[in-house]
Formats: C-alpha cells, structure tokens, sequence
C-alpha cells in the first residue's frame, strides 16, 4: 500500500505539474498582443520626408490624454495607401509643400477609448479648444464619434500641408489656457501646418471641407490638399477637411487592434 500510495502521489504531482504549465501557456497566450498583417506598413519605410506628428500619443487631442493602443507615435498604413501617399507627396514637394500625417491605422481599443470618454459627460476637459460649441451629449447623435471607425481598416489617415521649410510645433502643456479650434490662426493652438481654416479636429461645422464660410486662402489650402489627394485615389469625408481614405480598401469590412507600434509590424505571418 506505501508503494502504490507513493506511486499515486507522484502521478498526482506530475499531472498537478503539467495542468499548471498549461495554464500559464494559456494566460502567456491570452495577453500575446495581435499583430498586422503583411500588407501592413510603417509609412517613414515608403516615405520618410513625410512629417508625422502623431496626436493620440500625445495629450494634445479631444480626450486630453494618450489614446489606448497608440505605443508609438507611428503612421502606418496599408501599402497601397502609403504608397498613394508617396505619390501625393512628390507632387507637393514639386510646389514647395511637405505632407503631414495627425492619425493614420486606429487600433479598434483606441476607438473604444472615444467611446468610453464621449460617454462621460462629465469630462469635459478639452471641450473649449475641440468643441467649444458642441453640448458633448450630442458627439454621437452628431457623428463625431461612432463605435467604429475606417482608420481601423488601415487605408484612412488624417493629414494636412505644411510650406518648406516646415518650422517646428511646440508640444502642448497640458493645463495651459485653450483656444476653440476654429480661431484665427495666430490665436489658436500653434501649427506649421498652412491656414486651414481650423486645427486638426475641430467639432464644428467649419470643419466641412466644403463650407461656404471658409473663402480666399483658406479655401484654396483645403482644395489643394483636396486636388492632390483625389488625383491619386483618395476619398475626402465631406465633414472632416483632414480626412481621406485610400481606394479601394485593401480590407473595407475588417477592423484591426494591433496596437500602433513597430512590434507590431514585426514576426507576421
């Protein structure tokens, strides 16, 4: 009896062993972070002259904080798209003008992220330079943020146009007195972007590409960047000057979560 007693004692220990190494193997599985695929590219590889200034690293966006999934502050992009982009860029080069990226793929817990901060009506940190006229109970019903969104898919990406030689942004302080987004341009939040008639995501009708309101330099700006982009297969949304997507979309029913970094380009399959 003391030797089969033993003899089961020591089965035991071994299946308690390998039960408890599968659990670790599945936990270590479970937070193994997903990776793109191979049409996935970082957009500095096909085009390095390309300004990114990458604002959902940084606290300078609607949220007031590092948005989820942002590790780097990376453009990437399918690479048809980033190679349209290339394109465009060659063309503005010509004319003494450098493109420059704000947001390119979105991880999917990035868009949760707005979801999650739009939902808090009591966060209204950022509101007197993103929304100034917006009530933020209205960002859905108004369509300023959705639960999903195409800069998920990899071919949309938010841009504007600098004149060479571009002249560095400062950062932004976190706390310092804001500005509504649609001020003159020497009033608002300093860009080297040239005068679009508003900042990057601006909550406000003027920000239509198109809006009757925004005449002379303005205009002529957002229709360059409008006339280069569309000349190479991009598409503008109608509401958002900044907003083009690449056509058509490697991946248009598909919204991707790997988180925005070089890791994440790296060890794909």
């Amino acid at each position: 009896m003391t030797r089969l007693s033993s003899a089961v004692r020591g089965l035991l220990t071994v299946l308690a062993a390998l039960l408890a190494m599968t659990a670790a193997s599945t936990t270590a599985r479970g937070h193994t972070e997903p990776k793109a695929t191979a049409d996935f590219v970082a957009l500095r590889t096909v085009d390095p002259t390309i300004i990114q200034e990458m604002r959902y690293f940084t606290p300078h966006n609607f949220v007031g904080e590092r948005i989820d999934g942002y590790q780097q502050p990376l453009c990437i992009l399918t690479r048809p798209a980033a190679k349209a982009l290339h394109a465009a860029q060659l063309k503005l080069l010509r004319k003494g003008y450098t493109l420059k990226v704000y947001d390119c793929y979105r991880p999917q817990r990035a868009v949760n992220h707005f979801v999650r901060w739009a939902q808090d009506l009591d966060d209204q940190a950022m509101k007197g330079e993103f929304y100034p006229n917006v009530d933020k109970s209205r960002l859905f019903e108004d369509g300023y943020i959705a639960e999903k969104s195409g800069h998920s898919r990899g071919s949309t990406m938010d841009l504007t146009i600098v004149k060479l030689p571009a002249k560095p942004t400062r950062p932004y302080v976190p706390g310092e007195p804001l500005v509504p987004c649609y001020a003159p341009k020497e009033e608002r939040f300093p860009d080297n972007s040239i005068d679009m008639g508003t900042g990057f995501d601006c909550f406000d009708t003027l920000s239509h590409t198109l809006d009757p309101r925004v005449q002379g330099a303005q205009r002529a700006n957002r229709l360059l960047l409008k006339s280069t982009l569309e000349s190479l297969g991009f598409v503008n949304l109608a509401e958002e000057w900044w907003h083009y997507t690449y056509k058509p979309e490697l991946y248009p029913d598909t919204y991707f979560d790997f988180p925005v970094s070089s890791k994440s380009l790296t060890g794909r399959h």
